[in-house]
């Protein structure tokens, strides 16, 4: 099936259906370009400044000391 012909079909799908499409080509392409791919249900830990408080404390401290400076 050309590409011309899948055009319709895919936008005749459910949403759903649309981001499965999307997933499983994005998927294959990333396996093509030996991309590195989390598994299935697997997580990875991304850092957020939600309750850093040391790292708060750490920049008032040198916005003081720039003030202080200045």
């Amino acid at each position: 099936m050309s590409f011309t012909e899948l055009v319709p079909a895919l936008r005749g799908l459910p949403k759903a259906d649309k981001l499965r499409v999307i997933e499983l080509l994005a998927g294959d392409l990333a396996r093509e370009e030996n991309a590195e791919q989390l598994p299935a249900g697997a997580s990875c830990p991304i850092w957020s400044p939600h309750n850093a408080f040391d790292a708060a404390r750490t920049l008032m401290q040198l916005l003081e000391q720039e003030r202080a400076t200045s």
